[in-house]
């Protein structure tokens, strides 16, 4: 089942984000979407949960390349490094945290994302657009 990681297509710590899963993905599978555009309307209008959302959101895709199931916030992340695999699966041990206390720290890093880099549009290197949905 592939998956799709959604993100805040205005932020600069959330564009670097990207680049670090693109730098350290070993399978190439992962797709990324930003959260301001149609894939992204898509899968809320079939999650209406999502709906004001202001986080990184884990997608995976059903057979029929359908959202399936969601992941928000600390679990997404969580999901992330556990998708890069290697080194990078240690800090899904993050889980022995209770959601509650893990997803405090992640709004805490949300909220203030836009003061620790600056607003950007991700541009991804040519060779890596076919994993980027509009």
């Amino acid at each position: 089942m592939a998956s799709v990681l959604l993100y805040d297509g205005t932020c600069g710590l959330c564009a670097a984000s990207v680049q670090f899963v693109l730098r350290h993905d070993r399978t190439g599978t992962l797709r990324f979407a930003p959260l301001q555009g149609t894939f992204a309307r898509r899968v809320i209008d079939r999650h209406p949960e999502l709906a004001g959302v202001d986080s990184v959101v884990w997608i995976d895709l059903s057979d029929a390349g359908e959202p399936a199931a969601t992941a928000v916030r600390s679990e997404a992340a969580l999901r992330a490094v556990t998708y890069l695999g290697g080194w990078w699966s240690l800090l899904s041990a993050g889980r022995v945290l209770p959601r509650a206390l893990r997803d405090v720290v992640y709004d805490f890093v949300a909220r203030h994302r836009h003061q620790f880099t600056r607003e950007q549009c991700l541009l991804p290197h040519p060779d890596q657009r076919q994993r980027f949905i509009e």
